[in-house]
């Protein structure tokens, strides 16, 4: 399993709660909802690296 970090995060309560129904709605933790939502804005945005391409840390 790939390494994951660890960092604060703060959210105002709205945005949090709303989070928080999205998830519960998708069958996630709020956790694993804010990785899914920006794994997806990065592959909108056209920001991941495809598999074969080196990462910076290696």
């Amino acid at each position: 399993m790939a390494k994951k970090k660890t960092f604060v995060l703060r959210v105002d309560p709205e945005t949090f709660e709303q989070i928080e129904k999205w998830a519960a709605d998708e069958f996630r933790s709020v956790n694993g909802q804010l990785e899914w939502m920006i794994h997806k804005a990065l592959k909108d945005a056209k920001r991941l690296k495809k598999k074969n391409e080196p990462s910076e840390e290696e």
